[in-house]
């Protein structure tokens, strides 16, 4: 597999707004983007810090895998992606070498990349996406 970077850290929150708040007048860093992405029922906000991305995630239903996330164990960390070249490849390499995928194939995340998740049950309790530019 042919991972290039970390591309983001997603951040499960149960308040947008004030979770914005902390990472600008706390932390001093800048929301350059907010989006919903309505099929996943979330709404995120975006911060740079270096060559790595912050992304918070809300639900936007009841439903939503990230409500569910934070019933279950509140919030934080919910997710860590990685950048690839290739994501069709790196999900047929992770397959093949045994790992259960949550996405069999790529689907439409924020900013415009194309996404797939990891089951943590086989990456040792770590939630993980693959992402591509399209």
């Amino acid at each position: 597999m042919n991972l290039t970077h970390i591309e983001h850290i997603g951040i499960a929150v149960r308040n947008l707004e004030e979770s914005i708040a902390y990472y600008e007048n706390i932390l001093g860093l800048k929301c350059y983007a907010i989006e919903e992405v309505a099929d996943q029922q979330v709404k995120t906000a975006f911060f740079r810090i270096g060559d790595c991305k912050l992304e918070l995630l809300v639900a936007t239903s009841d439903t939503s895998p990230i409500a569910k996330f934070i019933e279950k164990k509140g919030e934080g960390i919910h997710h860590l992606a990685f950048a690839t070249q290739n994501l069709v490849e790196s999900l047929a390499e992770t397959s093949q070498k045994g790992i259960q995928l949550i996405d069999q194939k790529p689907r439409a995340g924020a900013e415009g990349l194309q996404i797939a998740f990891l089951h943590p049950k086989s990456t040792f309790g770590v939630l993980t996406e693959l992402c591509q530019k399209p």
